[in-house]
């Protein structure tokens, strides 16, 4: 049966699985979810995430859902393939698992709000918040702060090289840098250089193209 990926183009969870793939230069079945019909909260796809959300994934028959969970275990079990995506070092691998859950539960939350305010409510119609923007366009800006101390002591989040920590970023910041939010980015130049390297990686230039082929 090999690799399948079941999600949408344009949900960020999904183009996080799809960019991990294709950095271990997998070889793997995309299974477009048609979300604007209510799909992902249908069998059969609720058989593979009882959760109704994207992306999920199949190895053979392993299945699996949540974005950083799979991520991981494409890092861990095609450890041969592509780019490593995970620290050697011991102390290094703690140092990753740190910045994984600081892009979890403190540039994400954020950087999602902005993301459906500024461009997914746009895509429905909708009207924006602009106080919501304000409140989390701050609060993101706090975040980079921290951000930008800490890669002006390293290239990357860790390790010295491209990692998970670094990947789980790419789609708020491939999102969010089409909006007013970039500015902030741009403000900080260590933050800037990380993000102008790590959008212009090859392996998450062929996974945004899915978006040209929806």
């Amino acid at each position: 049966m090999g690799i399948k990926i079941h999600g949408s183009p344009f949900s960020g969870a999904t183009l996080r699985v799809v960019a991990a793939a294709n950095e271990k230069e997998l070889d793997f079945e995309f299974v477009h979810v048609d979300m604007s019909v209510g799909a992902h909260k249908q069998q059969p796809y609720v058989a593979l995430n009882p959760f109704g959300q994207v992306p999920a994934f199949e190895d053979d028959d392993l299945q699996l859902f949540e974005s950083r969970a799979i991520t991981k275990y494409i890092a861990y079990a095609y450890g041969s393939n592509g780019n490593a995506l995970v620290c050697e070092d011991m102390k290094q691998k703690a140092s990753q698992a740190v910045w994984m859950e600081v892009e979890a539960h403190q540039f994400d939350p954020p950087a999602s709000k902005l993301m459906w305010e500024l461009v997914f409510k746009g895509m429905f119609g909708m009207e924006v918040d602009m106080a919501i923007v304000e409140e989390n366009e701050a609060k993101l800006a706090k975040v980079l702060d921290v951000y930008e101390a800490h890669l002006g002591q390293s290239k990357y989040m860790c390790c010295e090289t491209f990692s998970l920590a670094d990947l789980h970023h790419l789609p708020q910041l491939h999102f969010l840098m089409g909006t007013q939010v970039k500015k902030i980015f741009d403000e900080r130049p260590h933050v800037s250089a990380w993000c102008t390297d790590i959008l212009a990686r090859p392996a998450w230039v062929k996974t945004i193209a899915l978006q040209n082929q929806a």
